[in-house]
């Protein structure tokens, strides 16, 4: 039996990933859920799986779940977290808290010699050279949750490096593909919000509006498959049924395709090397429909184009890019800034970072700090 700790257990990927785990009893053992302060659904979560340790980052939704007496050893903040991430009776950790707060207990994890399956892309964006170095001394396995990588693990299954061309990540393109990109300015973030075929959290939808989810994904696919920026490409796919292909050096293209759910690729990283039977709807083909496929306008969206560019220039500047860009998605929801500021703010305080090695783990929270206050200036004086 599997026995894995999950960070985020309320997130979207927690919830889903909890679901896949109870149809499995006889599999997985769930010891140990850590969550920001949805305490109502942490309490289901308890009733249902009976950890041994929990973590509330929040103090105050902490006590109010300590008053429920739930016969579970309740922990609070960063110390919290990092208990969680390395339980000594955990084979595996599931990594989805959104943004850069799963960096550290992702490291912790991953020091502690517990296999990851990592839902946050964020970790690698900002660190990837620290967590898969830390990963291949230790010899833990990181096992991609994001439904690209997903599609990209599979499709790269016994093949050999030099038999690839490229990776093709796709892209739904967001709630505003089709709409003309001179009324986005005007875009609120109820509309941004409603994503067409993934249900997401907040962040992660907004990204998938701008396509800096993508642009963040490519970084990723860069120290999962160890590709360079120039062999990973994104194309807009509206229907979500491709979630990414591997075009190989003879000119042929193997694809991974399924309805769009999560508990898929959480299935195999759990799983892996095995598949577990009906963890998600089958995909019938004589119903998907047409499906089609076109580049993006890097116009329309510069987000994309932004982190290409910080994935070519390495070092810490796709930190610089995270955090930005979470300060900037921040501040949209909150309505400070337009839609369209998003990209703006990210390439400003992109423009006004001088480049370190970023050699340490101190030196990535350095940064990160540093540029979510230059991002939080910028945006003062778009909302002003």
């Amino acid at each position: 039996m599997k026995k894995i700790s999950i960070l985020g257990s309320t997130g979207s990927i927690g919830r889903n990933t909890m679901e896949v785990v109870s149809r499995f009893p006889d599999r997985f053992k769930v010891v140990g859920l850590a969550a920001k302060n949805n305490i109502q659904l942490l309490e289901r979560q308890i009733n249902a799986c009976s950890p041994e340790v929990v973590a509330v980052f929040d103090e105050a939704a902490a006590e109010e779940l300590k008053k429920k007496d739930l016969s579970v050893e309740i922990l609070t903040g960063d110390s919290g977290l990092g208990r969680i991430a390395t339980l000594e009776n955990a084979d595996m950790v599931v990594s989805a808290i959104v943004g850069s707060a799963c960096l550290l207990p992702t490291l912790a994890a991953v020091r502690a010699g517990k296999d990851i399956a990592l839902a946050t892309k964020e970790t690698l964006v900002m660190a990837g050279s620290l967590i898969m170095a830390e990963a291949s001394k230790r010899r833990v396995r990181v096992l991609p949750v994001d439904s690209e990588h997903s599609a990209v693990f599979q499709c790269l299954e016994g093949r050999r490096k030099d038999e690839i061309k490229r990776i093709i990540l796709t892209a739904s393109g967001g709630p505003f593909i089709d709409m003309e990109a001179s009324v986005l300015d005007g875009v609120t973030p109820e509309k941004a919000l409603k994503h067409p075929n993934w249900e997401m959290g907040r962040k992660v939808t907004i990204d998938s509006a701008t396509l800096m989810n993508k642009g963040l994904e490519v970084i990723e696919a860069h120290w999962l498959f160890g590709m360079p920026a120039e062999k990973i490409k994104v194309l807009l796919h509206p229907q979500s049924i491709v979630h990414s292909m591997v075009e190989f050096v003879d000119g042929s293209i193997i694809a991974q395709l399924s309805v769009p759910d999560m508990k898929g690729p959480i299935g195999y990283a759990l799983s892996y090397p095995g598949r577990f039977q009906n963890v998600m709807e089958p995909l019938d083909l004589s119903k998907a429909g047409e499906l089609t496929f076109r580049e993006p306008d890097r116009t329309r969206y510069p987000s994309l184009s932004l982190a290409y560019e910080a994935l070519r220039i390495g070092k810490t500047m796709p930190c610089v890019l995270n955090a930005a860009n979470e300060a900037a998605v921040e501040a949209f929801l909150n309505r400070k800034i337009a839609f369209t500021k998003i990209p703006a703010v990210v390439s400003d305080t992109i423009k006004q970072h001088s480049v370190s090695d970023g050699s340490t783990i101190e030196d990535i929270i350095d940064v990160s700090n540093w540029a979510t206050a230059k991002a939080g200036e910028i945006i003062d004086t778009l909302s002003n």
